[in-house]
């Protein structure tokens, strides 16, 4: 039986019809994943918040201060150690070291201490091979702005 003109029309229609939709979800559903949503500067909280600490008397612990404890407790954040066990930080600036880094390396492996290096991308780039070993030898690395 032979289709008429219209049934082969139709089905040409109703197929392009699909099609169309089809291509406009596609279309829709790029457009959200790619939408960034924004917000109001008015709404954002621009109140300076000091971060200098107050120095206390009798070698206790300094203050923060209430707006920066509740910022760093929010965001999980550590300023202050235990205040009830005496600890000791050690801490190296590595921006400009004159080449001890090596030799203190070695003593704090002797004596199974760990220390925090600060180090600038001119260090990093210069000194791989002793930021590599401060970070194998359980070392914190952190950047010096």
């Amino acid at each position: 039986m032979k289709k008429s003109i219209f049934e082969s029309n139709l089905k040409k229609v109703i197929i392009s019809i699909f099609l169309l939709i089809f291509a406009f979800s596609v279309i829709q559903t790029n457009k959200k994943e790619n939408t960034i949503q924004t917000s109001s500067s008015s709404s954002l909280d621009n109140q300076k918040i000091g971060w200098g600490i107050k120095r206390e008397d009798n070698h206790k612990q300094p203050d923060l201060g209430a707006k920066n404890k509740k910022i760093i407790d929010e965001y999980q954040g550590i300023a202050m150690g235990n205040s009830e066990k005496q600890y000791v930080y050690l801490t190296f600036d590595e921006g400009y070291e004159a080449g001890y880094t090596e030799k203190i390396l070695e003593v704090l492996k002797q004596n199974d201490v760990k220390a925090t290096f600060f180090i600038t991308a001119h260090y990093l780039n210069t000194q791989p091979d002793l930021v590599k070993r401060m970070i194998d030898e359980g070392h914190i690395v952190g950047n010096h702005i």
